[in-house]
């Protein structure tokens, strides 16, 4: 079936863009913006994702405000032959729009039944970046095949939840985006059930993946690693980049070290510091300060209250409420995959940054001695 996309001089395939090259399930493209106000309280995490395999798409808003509530609302709708324009995706009152590719990008939230609204405009301050490919097989099946880039830059706009609004200065708030794209693995539409009688996935003794995306005056700083529980590195990423349009060389990362402290109720980062070594020879040293967290999983990255990001809901389908952040229990369905906002320190300069991570089962270096402990 003809899409607008098909108007585009880019295909690549002998075939039309209403459809991916394999019928996986677990084929997803997503984007997401996420952002903090850094003298402040307040947390953003929007986007959306299509599962062209599943026949959806869905997008979610969720503001995180004193790390005692997030307010969420989540909508999903039928792909069918509902095809959206070149450069602009809409589920119910979510519109996310490509003003300028790689440049420019606003995600909006109108007037809704669940009472949050938004609009954000997010300019970009450094280079859109590649991941490395993400390809990975186990028992002979393609685990993860999935590509992603990185954005940081700045956004005005404002948020609105329970009647309040909240304008965001730009020179206070940080803000990165991500667009991955590919057989996803995990939370975020990676391990929905595919059906009966599959062999149940393997689970290693323990797991530690982390990222770091450290913004400064004139440098951004990335980095992402993969370990088992002895530390053995299985996956590695970063680069050191420089202002967009300064002319400046991107430069890779090769090394990245920590030592971290962690919550008692969670494996969430509460202090510690990453050592971190480019290819140009420098070494930099991060001391982060947390200054708020989130969980996507609450947002539909993990199966929460009902839902998850790629489930069939109907031809339209929305739902809104405000999670108590405090309850350590109900936390626990969501928290595999957790984000710390963070004050980083490096050499006399203060910047602020994102720490991700997946902390599970038994961890040698950490002394952690399994899922239970």
């Amino acid at each position: 079936m003809l899409t607008p996309q098909d108007e585009l001089l880019c295909h690549q395939l002998p075939t039309t863009f209403d459809h991916v090259q394999q019928s996986d399930l677990r084929w997803t493209e997503r984007v997401v913006l996420y952002g903090f106000d850094t003298t402040g309280s307040v947390s953003i995490m929007t986007g959306m994702a299509r599962y062209p395999n599943r026949n959806v798409t869905d997008a979610y808003a969720m503001i995180t405000v004193d790390g005692k509530q997030a307010h969420v609302i989540r909508m999903s709708r039928e792909i069918g032959g509902r095809y959206d324009g070149l450069g602009s995706w809409q589920v119910g009152p979510y519109r996310y729009e490509v003003v300028e590719p790689l440049r420019k990008v606003r995600a909006t939230l109108d007037d809704n039944e669940h009472g949050i609204r938004l609009q954000l405009d997010f300019d970009a301050e450094f280079p859109a970046y590649e991941q490395e490919p993400a390809f990975f097989r186990t028992r002979g099946r393609v685990r993860e095949d999935a590509r992603r880039y990185y954005q940081n830059g700045r956004v005005t706009g404002w948020v609105e939840v329970e009647g309040r609004r909240i304008d965001i200065d730009p020179d206070t708030w940080w803000f990165g985006r991500d667009h991955s794209w590919g057989t996803r693995h995990g939370g975020g539409g990676g391990s929905l059930a595919e059906g009966d009688g599959l062999q149940p996935s393997e689970i290693p003794d323990g797991v530690l993946y982390y990222m770091g995306i450290f913004e400064f005056d004139d440098e951004l700083v990335h980095f992402a690693q993969r370990e088992t529980a002895d530390g053995q590195r299985w996956h590695f990423e970063g680069n050191v980049l420089p202002r967009i349009d300064s002319g400046a060389a991107i430069v890779p990362v090769v090394d990245a070290t920590h030592e971290l402290t962690f919550r008692e109720d969670f494996r969430i980062v509460s202090g510690g510091s990453f050592t971190v070594r480019s290819a140009d020879g420098q070494q930099r040293e991060f001391t982060i300060t947390p200054v708020s967290d989130f969980w996507p999983g609450i947002a539909g990255y993990d199966h929460y209250r009902g839902y998850a990001s790629g489930l069939w809901k109907g031809p339209f389908w929305s739902d809104g409420f405000t999670a108590d952040l405090t309850d350590t229990q109900d936390l626990k369905q969501a928290a595999m995959l957790s984000e710390t906002f963070c004050r980083v320190e490096s050499a006399g300069r203060v910047g602020y940054g994102l720490v991700e991570m997946v902390f599970l089962g038994r961890n040698e270096r950490y002394g952690y001695q399994g899922y239970g402990a």
